[in-house]
């Protein structure tokens, strides 16, 4: 039986071109949508109300003149454009109020304010119609540019109602295109189930056909092995039985002897636990010593190492300390021998201004050992020796640190 089913390669690839192509169409008209300018809202249409009152006529002036405004000014006014032909407003008239005493105060009113205005309307006459014109003509140029302005919006409106009716129209082609395409779709699918039915029909009759010649070898093939089986399951049940008793005699045997064995092993395992419990212990209690120990004599060398840092530190300090206190002793007696030998020192009147330096060395005892005296003038030099070893013996501190470090000074001097 012949399979008519495309291959599933070839119905992905017909489904995906039709998926991209109404994709690419749908993307286009929203592009398309999207880029066009809106329509202009309508403009708001305002309704005035007028009462009444406010359209009453102005009474006609008598002037001297027999000559009315308009016969006058309409021969200088040249007209431009075409007047637009304004549809008459609609004005809704509210009934005539009956009361008389206002009307008559309104007439009043009125006949007053001609009466006011007779002298000045003479004068502002010609002013007036040349202002009437003057309006006349504004008004004919707004009506113009009005009349321009709307017909320049009609032309706008139709150009954006044309542009909404072209994206409609691509909206609903494209629209069209993919109903036509989903029946198309919707056809083929069918057709195919269709198919596919029909051959999952032949398939299952001829399956179950040969699923039938299959029972019956396979039941007379059971038959035949049933058959077989009892009197293999007949023999083989005497030979196990056989075994089985054998199999019990020699068990039995076993258990007697596996029995004897563990009791020996058991009591053996029991032996060496015991033995093996007993070297541990021993070996534990020895470790334990041996760490005690190992801890004592780690503790008392920290210590005595600890003592010996100590000790050094506290000798390191007491020697700072020691040499420190030398050199304040011994600072204090090169200041008191300097200012010993000043007191003794006797400047020669020659020498006002000269300067000189002494480095002088003592023996243990403070007694002079030598001067080296640094001066230009030989009579200072001689007076600063001089000087120097007059004031001898120096009192020489009594500590011997500070007595080596006292035994060499040097002093300045300065004749005035």
């Amino acid at each position: 039986m012949k399979n008519f089913q495309k291959p599933p390669f070839k119905q992905n690839a017909i489904a995906l071109g039709f998926t991209f192509g109404v994709h690419v169409l749908a993307v286009v008209g929203l592009l398309y949508l999207g880029m066009s300018t809106p329509p202009k809202p309508p403009e708001q249409i305002k309704t005035i109300l007028i009462k009444p009152q406010d359209l009453q006529p102005t009474p006609r002036e008598e002037t001297e003149f027999s000559e009315t405004a308009h016969e006058n000014i309409a021969p200088e006014i040249t007209q431009t454009a075409e007047p637009s032909v304004e549809p008459t407003p609609v004005i809704p008239v509210a009934p005539p109020k009956t009361n008389t005493t206002e009307q008559q105060a309104a007439r009043l009113a009125q006949e007053k304010a001609k009466a006011d205005t007779a002298a000045k309307a003479q004068a502002d006459a010609k002013a007036k119609a040349q202002a009437d014109a003057t309006a006349k003509a504004k008004a004919q140029a707004d009506a113009a540019a009005k009349a321009k302005a709307q017909a320049d919006a009609a032309t706008k409106a139709q150009a954006q109602a044309d542009a909404a009716a072209k994206a409609k129209a691509q909206a609903n082609a494209a629209a069209k295109a993919k109903t036509q395409a989903n029946a198309a779709a919707k056809a083929k699918a069918q057709a195919d189930a269709t198919a596919k039915a029909k051959a999952q029909a032949d398939a299952a009759a001829k399956a179950k056909t040969q699923a039938n010649a299959a029972a019956k070898a396979k039941a007379q093939a059971d038959a035949t092995a049933k058959a077989k089986a009892q009197a293999d399951a007949a023999a083989k049940a005497k030979a196990q039985a056989d075994a089985a008793a054998k199999a019990k005699a020699q068990a039995d045997a076993a258990a007697t002897a596996k029995a004897q064995a563990d009791a020996a092993a058991k009591a053996k395992a029991q032996a060496d636990a015991a033995a093996k419990a007993k070297a541990q212990a021993d070996a534990a209690a020895k470790a334990k010593t041996a760490a005690k120990a190992q801890a004592d004599a780690d503790a008392k060398e920290r210590a005595e190492a600890e003592a010996k840092a100590s000790a050094a530190k506290k000798a390191a300090e007491e020697a700072a300390n020691k040499k420190a206190e030398a050199k304040r002793i011994a600072s204090t007696a090169k200041r008191d021998f300097e200012n010993k030998v000043k007191r003794a020192w006797n400047p020669p009147a020659s020498a006002s201004g000269q300067k000189a330096s002494a480095r002088v060395t003592l023996s243990e005892s403070g007694a002079v050992l030598s001067v080296v005296v640094n001066s230009s003038d030989p009579d200072m030099k001689a007076s600063v020796e001089a000087a120097v070893r007059a004031a001898a013996p120096y009192p020489m501190p009594s500590d011997p640190d500070a007595r080596r470090e006292a035994r060499t000074f040097t002093s300045s001097f300065t004749a005035q």
